[in-house]
């Protein structure tokens, strides 16, 4: 049977209505940090291993305003920080706004890089062939002592199920996060190469999707409109 004109018309202006979150499906938006200072910095132990904690640069905080202004708007049942002090402080804007105290979830820091953790970039600069490796081969623990990749999908999968575990469905939890994670949340989402996901800007928005049954949908990634 032929659609009338007027059905075909409304058919189209359905087609094209702003995306929003099913009923059943929950979201969690991933937010990378903002800009970080790069000369020496804190280090953090955590789990009995040193981490860089460097802070937000300037830039950096005006791009965590921009996030905080970006994401207020939005229906938030959650905040999600790792333990790592520029997530903190990016975070706070939209803690800010919206009142709320953001819960600290370990299992999203960032890959650990072992015996480049704290001079990495300046390995990078100077040519290290281990770092050049490690891109070649997509993995981190081509560098002496770091992270494996099978132990960083474990604990990601386990922080986006804490996560998860949270949210009602029909319900979004905000989650800053740093960009190997994020890289490696898409990589899980969508099965591409290890390293695909890596050039996450600072500041940007990924949005990650979990249906009812389950199963992860990447929405969006490395949002940056809110930054211009």
């Amino acid at each position: 049977m032929l659609h009338s004109h007027e059905d075909a018309r409304h058919r189209a202006r359905m087609a094209q209505r702003r995306w929003q979150l099913p009923d059943e499906e929950r979201q969690i938006v991933l937010v990378r940090h903002g800009s970080t200072v790069g000369e020496l910095h804190e280090r953090i132990d955590l789990e009995g291993v040193s981490h860089s904690n460097p802070a937000l640069t300037p830039d950096g905080h005006v791009q965590a305003e921009a996030v905080g202004k970006a994401l207020a708007g939005e229906d938030i049942a959650h905040i999600f920080v790792t333990p790592l002090t520029r997530t903190h402080q990016t975070a706070a804007p939209l803690c800010g706004r919206l009142g709320r105290t953001p819960l600290i979830l370990p299992e999203l820091r960032e890959s650990h890089l072992g015996d480049f953790e704290h001079d990495f970039y300046e390995q990078a600069e100077a040519g290290n062939p281990l770092i050049a490796k490690a891109f070649a081969e997509q993995r981190w623990d081509a560098i002496p002592n770091a992270e494996p990749a099978g132990q960083i999908e474990q604990r990601v999968r386990a922080g986006i199920g804490t996560i998860a575990t949270r949210l009602e469905p029909g319900q979004t939890a905000v989650a800053f996060s740093h960009a190997g994670t994020i890289a490696e949340i898409c990589r899980l989402t969508v099965g591409s190469e290890p390293f695909a996901f890596l050039h996450v800007q600072n500041a940007s928005i990924t949005r990650l999707v979990i249906g009812r049954e389950g199963r992860w949908k990447l929405h969006s990634f490395n949002e940056v409109a809110h930054l211009s």
